[in-house]
């Protein structure tokens, strides 16, 4: 597992970060809800929970040989809903285990808003090629699951950590990732021209797809950063370090007395190993008065925000050296 906890993260948020964490929870909810309680509610004859895949599993929109139009019971949200729908027990728990075994350490090391979108898409993607692909193969019916969504989390676990080992079923020896996504994908592109087995194997290849278009051109045609900026704005960072600093802000603008607070190295007070030099101005300053000196640069809550914005944009990792002592700095005088 990669050390990435992130800045203010503990153990637990980097093996359990909190988009995963909500994923898991929402299908986990989702599912014990359908079969234990709605599968037993009825309207008018029907159960909810048949109700609940009529309206909300993936329903195909060519049935039989493909160009024979069937869409009636397709809308646009079941390429999103369908994703937390699932057909059994194990075929959750295999889901959730593979996005939590590989999702963690992405979501560490892109950022929740970035996993979200990534995962979100590659379901969809997963979905089109489900419509529009698998008709060619043969009949389709009704579709649920995580897995082509989590197909995209596998492809960017091995893009990420190439050389990674995994053991994989049923051989348990170590593969590297590179080759483990390789070995699936072309199973399932077998599996998928086989057909037959009821699986939406091009679902699978199409969430991997999706997914390595989202890694090659996400960034490069201004896709990804577009829809982080759009689902994340900065008034929404909830950082301990922007609040504290925004609190403090306000509370100066509404102080009549204002304080420069610079921070000294020690050997500029031999007797002292810190300290804050703390002047009052009685009059204005070329200056910002509500500045932080940290090795002589003034940190700005300009500065705060830019360094917030690009661990939610690219990650925690993505940060320079003198940007996380920054944040080290400013952590411990809150």
């Amino acid at each position: 597992m990669a050390n990435n906890r992130g800045f203010g993260g503990g153990f637990f948020n980097s093996v359990l970060p909190p988009i995963l964490k909500y994923i898991l929870l929402i299908n986990i909810v989702i599912f014990v809800l359908q079969f234990f309680f709605l599968d037993y509610i009825t309207i008018g004859g029907i159960s909810v929970g048949r109700l609940i895949i009529e309206y909300f599993a993936l329903q195909p929109i060519f049935t039989g040989a493909y160009g024979v139009f069937g869409g009636s019971n397709f809308w646009v949200w079941q390429l999103i809903t369908y994703q937390f729908l699932h057909g059994g027990l194990w075929h959750l728990f295999f889901n959730m285990f593979a996005l939590w075994m590989f999702g963690m350490e992405l979501e560490n090391q892109w950022g929740s808003t970035r996993f979200l979108i990534y995962y979100l898409l590659s379901g969809i993607g997963a979905g089109i090629c489900q419509l529009f692909i698998s008709p060619l193969f043969g009949p389709v019916g009704p579709t649920i699951g995580a897995s082509g969504a989590i197909y995209g989390i596998l492809l960017a676990f091995g893009m990420t950590f190439p050389n990674r080992p995994i053991f994989m079923f049923p051989f348990f020896i170590p593969i590297p990732a590179k080759f483990f996504v390789i070995i699936f994908a072309g199973i399932e592109l077998f599996s998928g021209i086989s057909g037959g087995d009821g699986v939406a194997h091009f679902a699978h290849l199409g969430g991997a797809l999706t997914g390595l278009l989202l890694i090659l051109f996400g960034d490069k045609t201004k896709l990804m950063p577009f829809l982080i900026k759009l689902f994340s704005p900065r008034k929404r960072h909830s950082n301990a370090v922007n609040d504290f600093y925004s609190q403090s802000f306000r509370q100066q603008k509404q102080d009549p007395r204002y304080f420069n607070v610079s921070w000294q190295k020690p050997e500029q007070n031999p007797t002292q190993k810190r300290y804050f030099e703390v002047e009052e101005e009685s009059k204005p300053s070329s200056r910002n008065s509500s500045s932080v000196i940290i090795e002589g640069e003034e940190i700005t809550q300009r500065k705060i925000d830019e360094i917030l914005d690009k661990i939610s944009l690219q990650g925690y990792q993505s940060l320079t050296e003198k940007e996380k002592r920054i944040l080290t700095e400013l952590s411990k005088r809150l």
